[in-house]
């Protein structure tokens, strides 16, 4: 049996990334293919490309889970995915985030949020993902390299099953928390 959508965590899926920069267009070209599935009402799926402020500011309308979806270069051959679960918001301090609309990494995205809910009383997503894809070259163009853009319907099948296990564990924390009291 399906919980209803209120009762299941907001999950906000956002692609980053500037089409113009070969594969690190990855995330967009990602959120473009998602956009093909049918998914649950509690998710949603955004196309950020380079607009970082804009992403910090949707977080405020209280998401639990974000998962982001972008080029990621940590040294494996291009087209290799990598899902990363980040243990802290961000290694910018919140001062230090610079107001960039065009070139604000995740980490200053994160910050900036920070800063945000701190002046706002929202509250950050408690779980952030990344699937990330080792770019084979950033260099000006348009398109993705084959290598990348082979992943990208495995990378939208990684972020089918990050839904669903969304889903299938706030269902386990709901029920072993019990019945609520008052």
């Amino acid at each position: 049996m399906n919980a209803p959508a209120q009762d299941r965590p907001r999950i906000l899926v956002a692609g980053i990334g500037n089409i113009f920069l070969g594969d690190d267009g990855f995330g967009v070209e990602t959120v473009r293919a998602l956009s093909s599935h049918r998914l649950p009402g509690h998710v949603e799926v955004a196309d950020i490309g380079v607009r970082g402020v804009h992403l910090a500011y949707q977080l405020l309308d209280g998401y639990d889970t974000l998962v982001l979806i972008d080029a990621t270069e940590r040294g494996g051959a291009p087209g290799t995915l990598y899902l990363i679960e980040a243990d802290e918001p961000g290694t910018v301090e919140p001062e230090n985030a610079l107001l960039d609309g065009h070139r604000m990494t995740p980490d200053a995205v994160l910050a900036l949020l920070g800063t945000l809910c701190a002046g706002t009383g929202a509250v950050p997503p408690g779980r952030i993902l990344v699937v990330g894809c080792e770019p084979d070259g950033v260099d000006e163009g348009i398109g993705l390299s084959a290598a990348v853009a082979a992943a990208v319907p495995q990378a939208v099948r990684m972020v089918l099953d990050l839904v669903h296990e969304e889903d299938h564990g706030a269902v386990a924390r709901r029920a072993t928390a019990g019945p609520a009291r008052n």
